[in-house]
């Protein structure tokens, strides 16, 4: 057997990190992948990667010397401690899913889904884009590059798991708290998210729907600028929605074209590897259909009825899915 390149995993237990060790398993054979605790995992403890034995290993500078790459995929914490550990190293490179590295000179902003060709750059730092801003990057440069576009508006509906672990047990707790009528815990909201939509959070929530939306703005614009098919499309007006909905992004995106190409050639259009259609003889997707699948998938495509250039499009995706193939596709090139 051909020998495989050693890649750390650092928060092996988060939603990201178990996404990445079951796409790994599954369908990146040249990867070796060992895993290493981060925030609250315990160090020695045994797991499975696939149908492997794995043993979870202490976070340390010399378990994370001679890796290739390390995924970043815990804590901002446990991301910031792994950086500092392999700093005067300076032959790791990172693949960073949290965020923590992406005002550093050194990072590059990645989503081989969208990306026309390999980086090559030789950064030390790869921060794959925002999940959201990677699904409509990838729906918005497809319909740009078949049927210009003049102007488009998106709603983005969030899930609790932009927030990891924390927020999905957050947002079960109180809807069972308020199924049985006891006080919620808000430590991530400070507010009734479940069974509510929500356009901010609580005063005391340690993250906010304002800079959710900034980053994915940030990021969408970079995507949109890369060059290849579809480039030019221009920047969407949009807007972050908290649903109180565990997984999987969902986007109300509204388009006007040029010249409206009409529903049949959208849907015709639209169709490449990683965007499933559904025309108008099948049921709109949903976040939970598309639980575990990669891509995106678009349907109830709509023609406007007070604007005979526009219409109107439902775009889905699972965002910790899409987030862990696009960190694998990273990794992958970097071997």
């Amino acid at each position: 057997m051909a020998s495989r390149a050693e890649v750390v995993l650092v928060g092996s237990e988060s939603l990201i990190g178990r996404e990445i060790r079951d796409l790994v398993a599954t369908s990146a054979p040249e990867i070796h992948l060992r895993l290493m605790a981060a925030d609250e995992e315990e160090p020695g403890t045994l797991t499975r990667l696939g149908d492997e034995p794995a043993l979870v290993e202490e976070l340390q500078a010399e378990n994370l010397a001679g890796a290739r790459a390390v995924f970043l995929a815990g804590s901002a914490d446990s991301s910031r401690k792994a950086l500092d550990n392999a700093e005067a190293d300076g032959s790791t490179v990172f693949i960073d899913l949290t965020y923590t590295a992406e005002e550093r000179t050194d990072a590059r902003l990645r989503a081989p889904l969208v990306e026309s060709e390999a980086d090559e750059d030789s950064a030390a730092v790869h921060v794959i884009a925002h999940p959201a801003a990677i699904a409509l990057a990838l729906f918005l440069r497809r319909v740009q590059a078949h049927d210009p576009i003049r102007r488009s508006v998106v709603q983005i509906f969030a899930p609790a798991s932009e927030y990891g672990r924390a927020g999905v047990e957050e947002l079960q707790g109180q809807t069972v708290s308020l199924l049985s009528f006891k006080n919620l815990a808000h430590a991530i909201f400070d507010t009734q998210a479940s069974f509510n939509l929500l356009a901010r959070y609580g005063d005391q929530a340690p993250a906010s729907l304002e800079d959710l939306e900034l980053r994915i703005e940030r990021h969408l614009a970079t995507l949109l600028a890369l060059p290849g098919e579809g480039e030019g499309a221009p920047m969407p007006s949009l807007r972050v929605i908290q649903a109180p909905v565990f997984h999987g992004y969902s986007f109300s995106v509204w388009i006007e074209f040029e010249s409206n190409p009409g529903i049949e050639a959208l849907e015709s259009g639209l169709v490449m590897g990683a965007i499933e259609v559904r025309g108008s003889e099948f049921e709109p997707p949903t976040n939970v259909g598309q639980a575990g699948q990669g891509g995106i998938a678009v349907g109830g495509i709509a023609p406007d009825r007070n604007d005979p250039e526009a219409c109107w499009f439902w775009v889905v995706a699972d965002n910790v899915r899409l987030m862990a193939e696009n960190a694998v596709a990273v990794a992958r090139q970097l071997i």
